[in-house]
């Protein structure tokens, strides 16, 4: 009825307008016109088959956003002719306002592919937004406002909405935290789709950089996060950092570590990052890796409980992993002993925890391959070299790198050759009588031997500093006089024994600093040369054994010249010991303490250069033997086995020590620091000494040559300050 009223109604008053000769434009039905049908709650329709209502509650459309938009400004297209309008009328266009919707609704983009307006069936506008009841999710309460979004995709996203509900960013949500995230602070941005033009590495750096944006953008997270700005800024300073950046699509960002609608706090039991997770995450990439350390001692006293155990991020750190071959990295090999093994493997509270040993780090630090890591060497063997890094287990396993069975295969990585032998001796050697009972008295030994020795020597020449400097002191003050002696020079040593004496002073000097640089890399000295370059390490190696080699050789020509030599077969002869040298020993104490006024009168070699050059011949034996064992360790170590390595290493070690402290306490005191030759003894660089130092260190000597001397009518003259030998005006006269 109201219908054909309304088409009467309508068709009269065109008529009127028609005969009064008006044109006008007819405006399209009014919301009392549209109301007029669709206030009925009972209106419907079929739509494909099915009844579909067409009621619409003027009270809701009123309410909505939209509340102050007549009905034809959404609804277009109709014809006032059509009463009440055409059976199909236009569908809604909401882009008609809402331009560019693909901008703000990325996370929908099937919304424009179908029809390019509304969206597809299973996702358009009013699909989400309904249709007279539009809300603005500005308004608090409205089903759009922050509070409900999850609620609201949850509706389509049940799975994801029970797992986000979970998580740490819907609970800061949920307790009204500033900052916290909803659906679309992360949704609001295209980060979960590929499209055309766009490949999985920009997907996941745009997923890297909607995190960052929070985390490290926003002051409101950073002030709840605990983790500091830099620690999170690290991320792309990381392995997996650089190499998505540089376009490798497999590298890890914060989604495959955290997880994206499951992030939870690291301390959260169901955490992704928690300890007892991190293996099966990092696992999603790295398989073969965590496949290995489930089945070491850490994965297994993990899967039991052990909190305590080391997790894939105890020794690769967090977000600034890095790659083994960076040497910032704690697993590179300049550092993985001591920054990653050792902070467990040294505690205290751990080792009376699980009865760990805490001295392994500190015998490995010892042993050379130690040594070698602290001077800087890349290439020597580390804890992982013989542990392994992933597949870390007890010695006690037979599948364990150092079981017995195993220890030839493992050390023959580096050593070619290695036979069970190797195995004979313990790796870290703890030198104390009840583990290494050998190894501990030869050390005993070695250090009584330089206390007594070198402390005996220190006595000595300290009683006879003192005597000779206040000698010479009473000399100066005219208290005593000195008595007069001849100008001669006489033969000490000829450019033959020179030249052996310069070389093996030069070689001895060499591998000193060289062999105690490897056993004292920190030290000052040290420092400073291998900051000289960092081929240092490699260079002392080298120069070491040169000057090994070096001093074998001298030793071997010298052993030549004192057999094969008429005058170093008188200097064997004058350097065997006597019982007189224990007198005149005595008879120096004697003098020196004041007891005696006679001072003892010496030959050409008195018990000091006898002492030491016997010293001399027994430290070289040792150190040459001992130093080709260790040069050539895999056949030393095949033939005496490891323990034998050790015995060789050790008492090389102690007698390098002998042998320095007793050149620089006793060798350097009589050439250098003695009063009667201050500042040095010229002998081993001109051959000569003066008749006054004749006279004062080998007045017997002295008198033997003088007496051949008056008997062969040979006499020394020295003219002119020059030196003439064998020939000339002078004649030299035997020594």
């Amino acid at each position: 009825m109201y219908i054909l009223q309304h088409s009467v109604r309508t068709i009269l008053t065109l008529t009127l307008l028609v005969t009064a000769g008006e044109f006008v434009f007819l405006q399209a039905q009014t919301d009392a016109d549209c109301l007029g049908c669709h206030s009925d709650p009972g209106l419907t329709m079929e739509r494909r088959g099915r009844e579909v209502s067409l009621f619409v509650d003027e009270a809701l459309l009123k309410r909505s956003t939209h509340g102050k938009l007549s009905c034809v400004a959404c609804h277009v297209g109709f014809d006032p002719f059509e009463l009440p309008h055409r059976e199909n009328i236009q569908p809604l266009n909401c882009t008609t306002c809402h331009s560019n919707p693909a901008a703000t609704h990325a996370f929908h983009p099937r919304m424009l592919r179908a029809s390019g307006r509304n969206g597809t069936a299973d996702v358009s506008c009013k699909g989400c937004h309904g249709t007279h009841g539009v809300e603005s999710p500005r308004v608090a309460g409205t089903r759009f406002h922050k509070s409900r979004l999850t609620e609201l995709c949850g509706t389509c996203h049940a799975t994801v909405k029970e797992t986000f509900v979970q998580s740490a960013h819907a609970r800061a949500l949920a307790e009204g935290i500033r900052g916290a995230p909803d659906c679309m602070t992360c949704h609001r941005k295209d980060i979960t789709s590929l499209r055309p033009g766009r490949d999985s590495v920009q997907l996941k750096i745009a997923q890297e950089k909607m995190c960052l944006s929070c985390h490290l953008d926003d002051p409101d997270v950073r002030a709840r996060v605990p983790a500091s700005a830099e620690f999170i800024a690290a991320y792309e300073q990381s392995a997996h950092g650089r190499l998505l950046l540089a376009g490798n699509a497999a590298a890890a960002n914060c989604i495959d570590c955290h997880g994206s609608h499951e992030i939870k706090k690291t301390f959260d039991l169901s955490a992704l990052v928690y300890k007892s997770h991190l293996s099966e995450t990092c696992g999603t990439c790295h398989g073969e890796i965590a496949r290995e350390f489930k089945e070491s001692i850490h994965g297994v006293a993990l899967a039991k409980g052990n909190r305590d155990a080391p997790v894939c991020t105890t020794c690769h750190g967090e977000h600034n992993i890095l790659s083994p071959k960076d040497p910032r990295s704690p697993v590179a090999p300049l550092n993985v002993s001591g920054q990653v093994c050792s902070p467990c493997h040294t505690s205290l509270r751990l080792s009376e925890r699980y009865g760990l040993t805490t001295d392994r780090f500190r015998t490995f630090s010892d042993s050379y391959h130690g040594l070698a890591i602290r001077a800087g060497s890349v290439e020597v063997a580390n804890c992982a070299s013989c542990h392994g890094a992933h597949n870390i287990k007890p010695s006690t396993d037979p599948t364990s790198m150092v079981h017995k069975d195993n220890i030839a295969a493992t050390c023959g990585s580096c050593h070619p050759g290695a036979n069970e032998r190797f195995a004979v001796g313990r790796v870290h050697v703890v030198m104390t009588r009840e583990e290494e009972p050998l190894l501990y008295w030869i050390a005993t030994v070695y250090i009584i031997l330089i206390v007594v020795v070198v402390g005996g020597m220190f006595v000595h020449n300290a009683l006879d500093f003192i005597k000779k400097a206040r000698r010479r002191l009473m000399i100066r003050q005219g208290l005593i006089e000195e008595q007069p002696v001849g100008r001669g020079l006489y033969l000490r040593m000829t450019l033959n024994e020179r030249f052996q004496h310069g070389s093996l002073t030069v070689s001895f000097i060499v591998l000193v600093i060289t062999g105690f640089m490897l056993r004292y890399p920190e030290a000052w000295w040290v420092v400073w040369i291998r900051s000289l370059s960092d081929s240092v390490f490699d260079l002392r190696s080298l120069l070491h054994r040169i000057a090994g080699v070096v001093m074998i050789a001298v030793s071997v020509y010298h052993l030549g010249y004192v057999f094969m030599t008429e005058r170093g077969k008188q200097l064997i002869c004058d350097l065997r010991p006597h019982f007189q040298d224990v007198r005149d020993a005595l008879a120096v104490m004697k003098y020196n303490l004041g007891i005696s006024n006679m001072k003892p009168r010496f030959g050409r070699f008195s018990y000091i250069e006898k002492s030491e050059y016997w010293a001399l011949v027994w430290g070289t034996i040792i150190m040459a033997v001992t130093g080709v064992i260790m040069w050539f360790e895999n056949t030393f170590m095949g033939l005496l086995t490891k323990l034998g390595w050790d015995v060789a290493a050790t008492i090389h070690f102690y007698e390098a020590w002998l042998a320095t402290l007793a050149i620089v306490v006793w060798h350097f005191y009589y050439v250098i620091f003695n009063p009667d030759v201050y500042p040095m003894n010229p002998a081993w660089l001109t051959g000569h000494l003066t008749e006054a130092e004749m006279a004062e260190e080998h007045p017997l000597e002295l008198e033997e040559m003088k007496r051949k001397e008056m008997e062969e009518g040979q006499i020394s003259i020295v003219a002119s300050g020059e030196e003439y030998e064998n020939g000339g005006d002078e004649k030299t006269p035997p020594s």
